[in-house]
């Protein structure tokens, strides 16, 4: 294949990562909607049909002006999966900082970023490791990148617990409930919940965060873990919250569950919660400038 010359792939990942930005503000991943769309059907309670009906006109009034779908547009987190041998690999962190402080203003997005002691805007999104940035390496010259804007109604219900090994299975279900028992209709439900359980603490953390934004409605490869999921999907919709806290069967859309071996003396265990306005876009970009958006 051959390479698109330095300064024009720059711009080209440059605009794609713009584009994302302002795609992920918008428009949801189809299997949200569906999702919400199914709660609707399923629903009985006069106030969540109401809160769901909403939810989703809402949802097509963004789509079709092409607005923000929140007025919270989130902190930029960015999940970047990079070929081996695809250029820019020094200078890609500093293009997808420019990337979210151009989208800050020509989209535009609602400037979140503060200094956390200070609380000093800085007007762009961007700060001291903003965007926030996850890296994955592959075999290949060709870069994905998944934009994630992250709100904090949500964010901030999220929980870390480093439960004995002796609590075992009915500890990770009981932590994950009362989890969902104590936000409540803070992290505007219906829910995605992304559960982490293994690693350690930073670990732990990104395995939730890493469920929380799978696709739905797949499930764990694992068979065990994709039963667990369905276990833990229906006992958060028997806690009767429903959407938006007011009541009904559908507190959470899915319970997202991936894993990774820990210490023989822990057992840690994240909890991630994803309010309904699951945005994410993602795309592909190719050595010699060609682009493909999922």
């Amino acid at each position: 294949m051959m390479f698109m010359n330095k300064a024009s792939l720059t711009q080209v990942v440059e605009e794609t990562t713009i584009k994302l930005l302002w795609l992920a503000s918008f428009d949801l991943p189809q299997g949200v909607e569906k999702a919400l769309r199914d709660a609707l059907n399923h629903e009985d309670d006069p106030i969540a049909r109401s809160q769901l009906s909403v939810i989703l006109k809402n949802i097509d009034i963004a789509r079709k002006k092409r607005v923000p779908i929140c007025q919270d547009t989130g902190i930029p987190m960015i999940h970047v999966i990079l070929g081996e041998d695809f250029p820019l690999k020094a200078i890609l962190p500093n293009i997808l900082r420019e990337a979210v402080r151009k989208a800050t203003i020509s989209i535009p997005l609602r400037p979140n970023a503060v200094h956390p002691f200070t609380r000093k805007n800085t007007s762009d999104n961007s700060g001291i490791h903003l965007p926030y940035l996850e890296w994955e390496i592959k075999h290949g010259d060709s870069l994905e990148i998944l934009v994630i804007p992250k709100g904090f109604g949500s964010e901030n219900m999220s929980q870390l617990g480093m439960l004995t090994p002796g609590e075992g299975l009915n500890g990770v279900k009981s932590f994950v409930l009362d989890c969902v028992v104590n936000a409540g209709g803070r992290p505007c439900p219906p829910t995605i919940i992304g559960v982490g359980v293994g690693l350690g603490v930073d670990g732990v953390m990104k395995l939730a965060r890493r469920a929380a934004i799978r696709p739905l409605p797949l499930r764990n490869e694992d068979p065990f873990i994709a039963s667990l999921e369905t276990q833990l999907l229906k006992l958060v919709n028997e806690t009767g919250i429903g959407p938006m806290g007011l009541g009904g069967k559908t507190t959470s859309l899915a319970v997202n569950i991936e894993i990774g071996h820990t210490h023989t003396g822990g057992l840690p265990v994240g909890v991630v919660f994803q309010c309904w306005a699951a945005r994410m876009a993602e795309a592909t970009v190719e050595s010699d400038g060609k682009v493909k958006i999922a």
